[in-house]
């Protein structure tokens, strides 16, 4: 779980960095759609480099958590990004939190708490045959849902976008637990190696493009990454809770998303108070 919470804090405060830097990148009168050459121009900036650093760490992080914990825990606590954020913002763009967040984020730690008590061990089970080859599939479906996104009036590309990404990171999720052998040749027959690179880039590509415009609907994100990754972990590939406290696993499951969709503004990276604006 330590792992697990330690990738939360990396990738909280790196959303915080990208988000300044896309925007910063964004050229006047550019379009809403994904844009592709928005990423080399957000690799200027200092901010998204820092950022990437982050979730790279946080990336091994999060490897090393999949490895040991059940993925419904690991969905959670990333979810808690939110928080970290939530955090960041208010210490470095002056951005006020309200008593409702504060008490969101104490929520989230909550839920953090009893997912940490209540989980047992990742499952041991392989999974139906053709799942490794759904997990490239499911990362093609994300691309082809943001294309289409992309090109939606502004609501409703947010929401597109943000279940896009969601839906990428669930993959990653998924792809890791499905990747047992890391040497090169099983790494090349494993369709599951392919989708945890597809899924990733194509998690990043969206989110990226969101965070162009500011409006990346962070609650379908927040349920995209958790509640499809869960239940594919827990229907066949057999994690489970430690003995009586499957209800205790639920319940934390649910606090700490709740919480997190309660911050679900901070994954759009405020923008500072007018008062800490330049001139």
């Amino acid at each position: 779980m330590i792992c697990a919470l330690g990738a939360a804090l990396c990738y909280g405060t790196a959303s915080v960095l990208q988000a300044i830097a896309a925007r910063a990148a964004t050229r006047p009168g550019s379009g809403a759609g994904v844009d592709p050459a928005l990423l080399l121009r957000a690799v200027r900036q200092w901010r998204y480099v820092a950022g990437l650093a982050l979730d790279g760490l946080g990336f091994v992080l999060q490897i090393v958590a999949l490895r040991a914990l059940p993925i419904y825990a690991v969905g959670a606590a990333l979810a808690a990004s939110l928080a970290v954020t939530a955090v960041v913002a208010a210490r470095l763009l002056a951005v006020r939190l309200s008593p409702t967040e504060w008490a969101a984020v104490a929520v989230v730690c909550a839920g953090l708490g009893m997912l940490g008590l209540a989980s047992g061990q990742e499952g041991d089970l392989p999974g139906p045959s053709l799942l490794p080859w759904a997990v490239p599939a499911a990362a093609l479906g994300v691309l082809v849902l943001g294309a289409v996104g992309g090109r939606l009036p502004t609501r409703a590309r947010s929401l597109a976008l943000g279940l896009g990404a969601g839906f990428g990171f669930g993959v990653v999720e998924v792809a890791v637990r499905l990747v047992d052998d890391v040497s090169p040749g099983a790494l090349v027959r494993n369709p599951a190696a392919y989708g945890l690179l597809l899924g990733g880039a194509a998690a990043f590509l969206l989110l990226t493009s969101a965070l162009q415009k500011g409006s990346v609907t962070t609650a379908g994100m927040v349920l995209g990454e958790t509640v499809g990754p869960a239940l594919v972990g827990v229907v066949w590939l057999g994690d489970g809770t430690r003995a009586g406290l499957g209800w205790l696993a639920v319940t934390g499951f649910v606090v700490a998303v709740a919480g997190s969709l309660a911050l679900a503004r901070f994954g759009e990276a405020p923008e500072p108070e007018p008062e800490q604006l330049s001139p």
